[in-house]
């Protein structure tokens, strides 16, 4: 009698052995469909970051990015571009007018007001005349972005190179940035406004 209840008893610790294992491996197995899944939609998240542009028949990567992350990184960029284009000039009028065009479609009229002042006092005739060149390089940026339109100030040098001397010329301007639609003209989708000229002096001058 004891026989038979020792097997019946072997076997239901044998069928709880086996339901225990079955279960143990269901559950690796999910754990492990729900890795794959996981990692899988990782992939792909990753592969539609990656951005694969054509240049000179060469195939580059670029990899895309939220733009509220990169947001200060651009304002410092637009703002530091508009003054090369702005400031940047040869005794070129071709090259003068370009330039000056670039800049215009990264700010407003407050701009095109400065430009229009410079040209009716005839700055850049004089600049063709006298074969004068100028570049300018940013010291810093004062940006607040804790508000749009976002505020900020420029501090940079101007180098004025005219056939008998050099000049050195510090420049500190303010404005605000107005995020636009990005296009082929302003790339990093802001727009300059209220921009003035706060400090405009000579710090060195050397004869040639």
């Amino acid at each position: 009698m004891d026989r038979p209840i020792k097997q019946l008893s072997n076997i239901n610790t044998a069928f709880k052995m086996v339901r225990g294992f079955a279960l143990l491996v269901c559950i690796a197995a999910f754990l492990m469909v729900a890795i794959i899944f996981a990692y899988h939609r990782y992939e792909i998240r990753e592969n539609n970051e990656q951005i694969y542009l054509l240049a000179h028949d060469q195939v580059l990567q670029a990899v895309s990015s939220n733009r509220q992350s990169q947001l200060s990184v651009e304002a410092k960029n637009h703002v530091r571009m508009f003054h090369h284009y702005f400031f940047s000039l040869a005794p070129d009028e071709e090259l003068i007018n370009r330039q000056i065009q670039q800049a215009l479609y990264l700010a407003d009229q407050s701009a095109k007001k400065a430009y229009d002042n410079l040209h009716e006092k005839g700055f850049y005739n004089q600049l063709l005349a006298g074969n004068v060149s100028q570049d300018i390089e940013m010291d810093s940026l004062s940006l607040n972005m804790a508000s749009h339109p976002y505020s900020f100030t420029y501090y940079g040098k101007q180098k004025i190179v005219r056939t008998t001397s050099e000049v050195i010329r510090v420049l500190v301007t303010r404005g605000r940035l107005r995020e636009v639609r990005r296009s082929e003209h302003n790339p990093h989708g802001f727009l300059i406004e209220q921009w003035e000229t706060i400090q405009n002096n000579d710090i060195k001058v050397t004869k040639r």
